[in-house]
């Protein structure tokens, strides 16, 4: 069973952007509390402080001990990690009380009335809370299944004319550099062999860059002088983990889309740097003249392929952009360093 299988519906509370969502609700659910109490003009905004002081206490509190229990909370089934989930909640809220009250921050004395008022509101929003991110990840779960079957036809949609074109450059080479056929040879076995493996595991960033070499390769030895390649990949961590097949599906494009139709030829770029734990690949190349550009329909499968496999291997940490920079098309991607 893969990590992502294993996951728990829980987000990582740990993530910044998750921590501001938190405040941020606290804050509303303070809003609505306060405004639902009716109370006069002039004590509105000390009864929201003093409610924004208490629940942003009990939700960034639930937040930590989520954070904290990610892992151990991770290896349970939705189940039982969303009582355990539900139950902290109530578990935090009567801590909060009690020390606000030791504190002296309560209207009155410790009261087990109001303390049941204060865990029915907790219940009931927790509840709300834990129901929506477990609709959330069956959402992910679901996309997740498209995005995978999606990959499974990518992989075997090898372009026909890729195949027998490798085929015919083969068996040319047979007769005039038997060792440079074998090459060939057992660079389009390796990536066949890549395109029949599981979907769903992960490569590094040396078998990525590998595969793209041997693909080039051949291509290579098919276009000649027409296709020319630049790497600049120094420095990037080659065990940097990441979804199988993703660079081999934007190369293709960049030769079927880029490099073929024009009657000089073109060039490729790949380059790779490593940002504040962020590793960024690029694969740019130059586009033909207007006229032979258009002569070929776009297929942006690959490229969604790619988009959705990254989300769902590491969330908005990872990303894609697509455009046209210094005239060359460039697709740029970008995920989180995780060493293998």
């Amino acid at each position: 069973m893969s990590d992502r299988q294993r996951r728990a519906f829980l987000p990582n509370f740990c993530a910044i952007r998750m921590v501001f969502a938190v405040v941020v609700s606290a804050e509303l659910l303070a809003i609505v509390l306060t405004l639902g109490a009716f109370p006069g003009p002039d004590a509105f905004w000390s009864e929201l402080s003093s409610r924004s002081l208490y629940i942003q206490w009990v939700a960034l509190s639930v937040a930590a001990i989520y954070c904290g229990l990610r892992v151990p909370l991770g290896r349970l089934t939705h189940a039982l990690a969303g009582s355990i989930a539900w139950v902290l909640v109530l578990f935090v809220t009567t801590g909060v009380y009690f020390a606000a009250a030791w504190l002296g921050l309560l209207a009155a004395p410790p009261d087990l009335v109001e303390l049941g008022h204060h865990l029915a509101i907790a219940g009931i929003v927790g509840a709300a809370l834990l129901r929506y991110l477990y609709e959330q990840h069956r959402e992910r779960q679901r996309e997740l299944a498209e995005s995978e079957a999606r990959l499974q036809a990518l992989q075997a949609r090898i372009r026909p004319h890729f195949l027998f074109n490798s085929m015919n450059t083969i068996a040319s080479l047979t007769r005039i550099d038997a060792d440079l056929a074998e090459q060939v040879v057992q660079d389009l076995s390796d990536l066949f062999r890549a395109t029949l493996s599981d979907g769903g595991e992960r490569s590094t960033l040396e078998r990525e860059l590998d595969l793209a070499r041997g693909y080039l390769r051949i291509e290579g030895q098919r276009l000649g002088e027409r296709l020319r390649v630049h790497w600049d990949t120094h420095g990037i961590p080659i065990d940097a983990r990441l979804p199988a097949l993703l660079l081999q599906p934007l190369l293709e494009n960049a030769v079927y889309h880029g490099i073929e139709p024009s009657t000089d030829g073109g060039e490729i770029t790949i380059s790779g740097r490593l940002r504040n734990g962020l590793v960024s690949l690029a694969v740019r190349n130059t586009l033909p003249d207007g006229q032979r550009r258009s002569l070929r329909p776009g297929n942006r499968m690959a490229q969604q392929n790619v988009r959705e496999r990254l989300d769902a291997a590491f969330g908005e940490r990872a990303g894609m952009v697509v455009g046209e920079v210094d005239g060359c098309y460039q697709v740029r991607l970008h995920f989180p360093q995780e060493a293998a």
